[in-house]
């Protein structure tokens, strides 16, 4: 199995997270997404993947694109814990927290949406970076209310779920872009936890062999 990524991509990150809590071998393929004018965008990479995105997981002779449609698919392989819960409405609920962070905050601050601020409405960097607070603060906000209601030691009590999984990495992103995350204790105990277990460590993006620090 391989996971085409890239070191400090959320949505690769995610997966990562996935493959190490689920105790599935595989071997990470670098696409730096800047060097070279992008490796994504070359014709090798995009024909595996049309959208000239990371990650893409390749089991095999199938391969699949979009970081949670991933994660599912290892959830059907039944290796390893379950990521999420058996009860079909806290299935949901799970879900609708992943989707809330995947979908609705992570979109509006990852690199092709950075590069078209700055690149094509030449915005300065401080107008970038307070478009990513802006959006980032928006949606945090949302995901802390629903904590205080859900939390345990991680976002549903104390099982690990697909939805610790995306909060990891989007906090990761956030304290990459400076975003004051102090008004979100819940938030940050939940991800403090996650980040003590060695899975979640395994997957750091500067744990990476392809990480510039």
């Amino acid at each position: 199995m391989k996971l085409y990524g890239y070191w400090r991509s959320t949505a690769a990150y995610r997966v990562r997270i996935a493959l190490h809590l689920k105790s599935i071998d595989f071997e990470s393929v670098s696409i730096h997404l800047v060097k070279n004018g992008g490796e994504q965008h070359h014709e090798n990479y995009a024909a595996i993947n049309p959208n000239q995105l990371v990650p893409t997981l390749v089991d095999g002779d199938f391969s699949l694109n979009q970081s949670l449609a991933i994660i599912d698919y290892l959830e059907a392989s039944e290796s390893g814990l379950s990521l999420y819960p058996d009860d079909k409405q806290a299935r949901a609920k799970v879900q609708a927290l992943a989707l809330d962070i995947a979908c609705e905050i992570h979109p509006l601050n990852n690199l092709r949406v950075q590069q078209y601020l700055a690149n094509d409405l030449n915005l300065a960097n401080e107008a970038k970076s307070a478009w990513i607070d802006h959006w980032m603060t928006i949606g945090f906000s949302a995901v802390e209310k629903l904590l205080v209601k859900t939390s345990g030691c991680y976002c549903f009590e104390d099982q690990i779920t697909l939805a610790d999984i995306c909060l990891v990495a989007q906090v990761y992103n956030a304290n990459r872009f400076n975003v004051d995350m102090s008004a979100y204790p819940y938030i940050n105990r939940v991800v403090n936890n996650c980040n003590k277990l060695e899975a979640f460590q395994l997957a750091l993006p500067e744990n990476q062999a392809d990480a510039v620090l």
